[in-house]
């Protein structure tokens, strides 16, 4: 009992650094934006873009997190954890739609130059930049066992280096007068989210197509399994992955006989859990003769 309640009150912790850093981000976004079209940067209002779309996903990943605690019903009798790898997904989407159209405003701008204030950008990308360190600092610890975590930190990892870059951006805009190297530094971003986004969503994709574990070969499952005693063979085996740390299992089982069906499954549920990490498995038995038939 002990034990849950401090599970819980970790949980809540980590909803209210959510919440703190939501409520920052979106303050940080009104800011850059403001200053953005002050200072004619487009490196500042592609940050703002960035920031914005971090909020929207530590939002997402708050949400999620709280219907992923959901038990299991009868409606979804797996339980609700997959909604963090929706959540994921949709969040990884997001950041590749900005960088998409962050390189097409960094293009346009190669056409059209307009002149930047150096100053307004490097005081407002420093604000941006202490911001998104402490996000990160509040995400960071989340983001260890939990996908969902992990691209929400992502997010606000490659913003502090992309108010880094926008530092840099105003800093040779003040000293000599680069004007270009804004839109440098905006491609540089764009590329940036884009890889952070292709980083991650082959992963989570993979665990809703009902992907195999990438840890687990199903020939080595499938040869342990055949060596518990009493198992002639394994065949229609299907693995796959419920949520990003919880593997499922189904199969069916040949048997030599009937005799001690009980204890050779208690022997395969046992191998598949601590050799394997499948905590949930379901075998059909048959004896060799009706391999082939419904017995």
């Amino acid at each position: 009992m002990s034990h849950n309640h401090h599970h819980h009150d970790l949980e809540n912790m980590g909803d209210s650094r959510l919440l703190w850093a939501i409520a920052i981000n979106m303050l940080l976004t009104l800011a850059q934006i403001i200053g953005g079209i002050i200072s004619g940067s487009l490196s500042l209002i592609a940050d703002a873009l960035h920031n914005f779309s971090d909020a929207a996903s530590l939002l997402i990943a708050l949400v999620a997190r709280k219907i992923g605690r959901k038990p299991a019903d009868y409606f979804k009798s797996f339980g609700y954890k997959r909604a963090e790898i929706i959540a994921t997904l949709i969040n990884l989407v997001t950041l590749v739609i900005v960088g998409i159209y962050l390189i097409y405003e960094a293009l346009w701008r190669l056409y059209e130059p307009q002149i930047i204030e150096g100053w307004m950008v490097v005081i407002v990308a420093s604000v941006a930049l202490i911001v998104d360190i402490i996000t990160a600092i509040l995400t960071y610890s989340m983001s260890k066992n939990s996908m969902n975590m992990r691209a929400a930190f992502l997010h606000n990892l490659s913003d502090a280096l992309a108010s880094v870059g926008v530092i840099v951006a105003g800093t040779l805009i003040l000293m000599n007068e680069w004007y270009w190297s804004d839109t440098i530094l905006t491609l540089i971003i764009a590329a940036y989210i884009l890889y952070q986004a292709a980083t991650l969503l082959p992963q989570t994709i993979h665990i809703l197509m009902q992907g195999t574990p990438k840890n687990i070969n199903i020939d080595d499952v499938t040869k342990k399994m055949q060596e518990i005693d009493g198992v002639i063979e394994i065949h229609h085996l299907h693995l796959w992955q419920l949520d990003e740390h919880k593997n499922a299992l189904e199969s069916h089982v040949v048997l030599e006989n009937f005799n001690n069906v009980q204890e050779i499954k208690e022997n395969l549920k046992q191998v598949l859990k601590e050799q394997f990490s499948i905590v949930h498995s379901t075998l059909e038995f048959e004896v060799q003769h009706c391999k082939d038939q419904y017995c």
